[in-house]
């Protein structure tokens, strides 16, 4: 299956069990807009379309989740869905839920970061973990002072760059999920003002408006390279200027 415009699908896939279906879809909505490789798949209230859960409608979404030999992280919103899809998976065969996760993770914080890191290529471990990091994942403070901003590695092998952040909305989701999709292909860690560039909510929470100076650094064979692109993509302003 090829997501829209010729991508083939991520290999992990994304089910989002909601007790009301507009949660559900907006969720997939937005999660969508920056992950457009990553199958998405609401299941959202009641059959008649009433606030609860959908034991059918979760056993046909995983089912289409792990199509074509895809892996396929669950993420559920209240505790009563929860227990839902861990009946469907009880009567599923184990070939099935041997390429399930359940997350337990914040409902549409989980589902960013997941698709997010999905539409990079991860795998299903990864996925998970992005999608249970998005609860424990907080502001960095600022260091106090300038850093360096070298083109090439300082002495400790770290790559610095300082950039003022141009969009006028500011560091808001989609300017973080290209910097994070961009990454995925690096062979880098990359860091902005303290927080890993790799995840689209920490680089959300850092409240970046514009005139903001982002420090970025980065260690890794691919450093250079990640730096590079990095600050084109700020200075281009992201394609929003």
């Amino acid at each position: 299956m090829s997501a829209p415009g010729g991508r083939d699908l991520a290999r992990v896939a994304l089910v989002l069990v909601s007790h009301s279906r507009d949660l559900a879809a907006g969720t997939v909505e937005l999660a969508g807009q920056m992950a457009p490789g990553v199958l998405l798949l609401p299941v959202g209230g009641t059959p008649d379309g009433q606030l609860g859960t959908d034991f059918d409608g979760i056993e046909r979404a995983v089912a289409q989740a792990t199509a074509d030999g895809r892996s396929a992280v669950v993420l559920m919103d209240l505790g009563s869905a929860v227990l839902t899809t861990e009946s469907v998976l009880d009567l599923a065969d184990e070939e099935l839920v041997a390429r399930v996760r359940l997350a337990d993770a914040p409902f549409v914080e989980g589902a960013v970061a997941a698709a997010v890191t999905a539409h990079g290529g991860a795998d299903l471990d990864a996925v998970l973990a992005a999608a249970e990091g998005a609860g424990r994942m907080y502001p960095v403070e600022e260091a106090a002072g300038d850093l360096p901003a070298p083109s090439e590695p300082a002495d400790d092998g770290v790559v610095r760059e300082t950039r003022t952040l141009l969009n006028p909305m500011g560091l808001h989701a989609r300017p973080a999920a290209v910097i994070s999709r961009m990454l995925a292909a690096y062979d880098a860690k990359v860091t902005v003002n303290g927080v890993s560039a790799a995840s689209v909510l920490a680089l959300m929470k850092l409240g970046a408006t514009q005139g903001t100076e982002l420090r970025i650094e980065a260690e890794g064979p691919q450093a250079a390279e990640a730096v590079k692109v990095f600050v084109t993509e700020v200075e281009r302003g992201f394609g929003e200027i």
